[in-house]
């Protein structure tokens, strides 16, 4: 343990193409980092994204769940993690910059293929609407922020964001890489928890959530596209929304002199209920015994001894349908625990989603190698 799942309150995609510097795309179901080329020219324009998550769910995470000490102390990770789409015609490396946002922007409901356009939201122009027309900062920004964009030919806007390493994070993808991102922004959380308890810049700032945009170098570049990156967003009918990924160890394990070094073993799921309502805390135990135990006289059976993984045992949960790794094997954060009665996890329903069958894996590491247990151990989440 533990993994936590929090969702976003709203998203949204800022294009720079000429035709659509005033467009809100805020309840479009797919995000978008694209360089669109022009109509009546040869440039290519440059899409960002903006994402926010609610300042109540982030702070009961932490305080709830994690703790705020723990939270603290450098054990904590968070990671923004936005499930890929349909991608296109992509570079062999495409890098992903993550940024603290700096000033407000509303949501709104317009789509990239509305007709008329909507532009009742942020847009690359505006940061809430065409009506009220409260831009986006483009010059003389406040310290500590920038934004805009300094290229020949595209109009000055798209979001304003803080500088500095601890307000920032990034991603590489190299090519055959997954494009689901996995972003590192456990500092920007930081900033945003501190400023709910009252602490100003530099250790605290107001939560107006993520912006997500390629390098510098290549928004500029208007001669080249690097293609086409899709992400499903939070107004998506799929399974795969953006979300907020707390990672924490909690895990306790004084047991090891006792775990099973050798030999096979008979590995059981047990206390599964099978079905959780998605506001459960679910705790998962596991039976560990000899597959080929010993002969020897004995008053009691065999099955009812308790046996130990070693503290290299960790936990996996994937969809049962689509395999997708939802909690993978994490060797800082999915680590068995162990007590007087076995093995044990706990899990958080509230982030999978609901109506949906999850597999349960575990693996293990001894003296002889690494084994991979998947005995089918299924459960299902209700609302």
């Amino acid at each position: 343990m533990a993994y936590y799942f929090i969702f976003p309150e709203k998203d949204a995609t800022l294009y720079s193409h000429p035709d659509r510097t005033q467009m809100n795309s805020g309840h479009d179901e797919i995000l978008e980092i694209v360089k669109e080329k022009g109509n009546s020219d040869q440039r290519y324009y440059p899409s960002r994204v903006l994402i926010q998550f609610r300042n109540e769910d982030i702070q009961s995470t932490i305080s709830d769940k994690i703790g705020t000490s723990i939270f603290n102390n450098a054990t904590t990770e968070v990671a923004l993690q936005l499930l890929s789409s349909e991608h296109k015609n992509l570079t062999s490396v495409l890098n992903l910059e993550v940024f603290a946002v700096s000033q407000s922007w509303d949501e709104g409901t317009g789509r990239y293929s509305n007709i008329p356009t909507s532009s009742n939201g942020c847009s690359w122009v505006y940061r809430d609407n065409d009506i009220t027309k409260t831009g986006w900062t483009t010059s003389s920004f406040a310290v500590p922020t920038t934004g805009s964009i300094d290229a020949l030919g595209i109009t000055k806007g798209g979001g304003v964001w803080y500088t500095g390493s601890a307000f920032q994070g990034s991603q590489q993808f190299l090519n055959g890489d997954s494009l689901d991102t996995n972003i590192n922004v456990t500092s920007i959380i930081q900033k945003f928890s501190a400023s709910l308890a009252g602490r100003i810049y530099p250790d605290g700032i107001t939560n107006h959530g993520f912006l997500i945009k390629q390098p510098d170098s290549v928004e500029q570049d208007t001669s080249s596209s690097f293609g086409e990156m899709k992400y499903f967003s939070v107004d998506t009918h799929t399974i795969f929304p953006p979300r907020l990924v707390f990672k924490w160890d909690d895990s306790l394990h004084s047991s090891q002199s006792l775990a099973k070094q050798n030999g096979e073993l008979s590995v059981s799921l047990y206390k599964n209920q099978e079905e959780y309502n998605q506001n459960d805390e679910a705790t998962f135990r596991i039976h560990v015994r000899d597959k080929y135990p010993v002969r020897q006289f004995a008053s009691s059976s065999n099955f009812l001894n308790v046996g130990y993984f070693t503290t290299s045992s960790f936990y996996s949960v994937r969809d049962a349908h689509t395999e997708e790794e939802i909690i993978p094997f994490d060797n800082n954060f999915t680590k068995l625990s162990a007590d007087n009665d076995g093995m044990f996890f706990k899990l958080f329903m509230k982030g999978l989603q609901p109506e949906r069958y999850y597999r349960v894996l575990f693996k293990h590491t001894n003296n002889e190698g690494t084994i991979v247990y998947d005995n089918n151990y299924h459960f299902k989440v209700v609302r």
